[in-house]
């Protein structure tokens, strides 16, 4: 179909697959209507000038598994300035899409064959079983349009809307010249656009749509991070709950024997998950030092690993006061030790100018495994969901911020 424009002498020229009520001139939107004798006829114009649409008359997308080719565009206004962009798109078996532009944010709508009463804007609508909100209904006027229309565009008379969401998903339901129609939409990502039109300049996205779904499902995420924690804990119990704490070795190691000198363990067999091995060392350091390295022996493999502890002790009297740093005790560990069968390769030292010092008192523990690391876990993924939580929050009071049936009213 060719359309000459009168108005600014330009044709516009798109094959649709109905009969044209009306059409309106994408160079300088002159509204055009038929008249009795099928003739088109120029009716008014529209007066606002924004024209700097994505898309534009005939330009053709792959959407939905099909081809399909934009034959007309709406600007609708709700007072007192909020205002969104429609494309109706055509593919060819004559099935009509809507695409629904605002702040950046698309959402794709069709057209429903089922019938809502919401003439009392009722706050739940249900559809196939499932609850729908009402997130807002208004009148809005349409201030701009290109293209063509198998319908009346209203003249001085606006599109009564109620709308209801249930994120992404949506049903919008228009009251326009009388006839009521209801559109099922959902929340298209921008990739999809850009990938359906492929020269397609995507505008700046800002705020939150309606129908936009958060980037996590709090009821999803909830339930997975409950089953891995069960898991976790299940786990955790089933490799440990035969294994006890086991002493390894325990001896008071004399310095006029063993000074600087290795002491050999007994070998010794450890069954079980990993857990640390502790080693408690105490001796009687007095304003002096000692050290121990402990080295631990895989027999099957040879591996070892290596820890060394300072024992230091000091105490004077200084300025009046008294004081003390150190201790003759202490306590490390050697982290993650498998099952298998090891000795201990134990070095005592002391400093050489400590006479009164004789001894060095060293416990070694294979500890009954710490579940610590599993509830550290536990704990982390309570702390993500509540950040998940709280940004959701956010998220969703943004949603509702223009709407007057918002739960998040302060």
């Amino acid at each position: 179909m060719k359309i000459p424009c009168y108005d600014c002498n330009t044709e516009t020229e798109l094959q649709v697959g109905f009969e044209v009520v009306n059409f309106v001139c994408p160079q300088c939107q002159s509204l055009y209507a038929r008249d009795k004798e099928g003739l088109f006829r120029r009716k008014s114009q529209y007066k606002t000038t924004i024209n700097d649409f994505p898309l534009a008359i005939g330009d053709v997308g792959f959407l939905k598994g099909s081809e399909y080719k934009v034959i007309g565009i709406l600007v609708k206004r709700v007072h007192p300035d909020y205002r969104w962009t429609e494309f109706i798109l055509q593919n060819h078996k004559n099935e009509f899409i809507y695409l629904s532009l605002t702040q950046g944010h698309w959402i794709l709508l069709t057209q429903m064959e089922e019938v809502f009463e919401v003439k009392k804007h009722p706050l739940i609508l249900e559809h196939d079983n499932k609850d729908y909100n009402i997130f807002e209904y208004s009148d809005a006027a349409i201030i701009n349009a290109q293209g063509f229309f198998d319908f009346e565009l209203p003249q001085n008379r606006n599109i009564h809307l109620v709308e209801y969401i249930r994120p992404p998903y949506m049903i919008s339901v228009e009251r326009m010249n009388g006839v009521e129609t209801a559109f099922y939409g959902e929340y298209i990502k921008k990739g999809e656009i850009k990938k359906a039109f492929k020269n397609i300049t995507l505008p700046y996205q800002s705020g939150t749509n309606m129908v936009q779904p958060y980037g996590f499902d709090l009821r999803n995420t909830g339930i997975i991070f409950c089953f891995i924690a069960l898991l976790i804990i299940t786990a955790n119990w089933y490799i440990y709950k035969d294994q006890f704490e086991q002493n390894v070795f325990s001896k008071s190691i004399k310095f006029t024997e063993f000074d600087n000198k290795e002491v050999t363990s007994d070998a010794f067999i450890l069954n079980g998950g990993s857990a640390p091995l502790t080693i408690k060392v105490s001796t009687d350091v007095d304003n002096s030092w000692a050290n121990l390295n402990v080295a631990l022996v895989n027999e099957v493999t040879n591996d070892e690993i290596y820890a060394n502890k300072d024992i230091e002790y000091y105490h004077g009297y200084t300025d009046g006061e008294s004081w003390t740093e150190g201790n003759n005790s202490e306590e490390f560990n050697i982290c993650g030790v498998k099952a298998g069968k090891y000795h201990l390769l134990i070095t005592p030292m002391k400093a050489p100018e400590d006479v009164i010092n004789s001894e060095m008192r060293v416990n070694v523990v294979w500890n009954e495994p710490s579940s610590r690391n599993v509830w550290m876990v536990v704990i982390g993924m309570i702390i993500i969901y509540l950040i998940i939580w709280f940004f959701n929050y956010n998220f969703e009071k943004g949603r509702w911020e223009d709407s007057s049936y918002s739960r998040y009213e302060e």
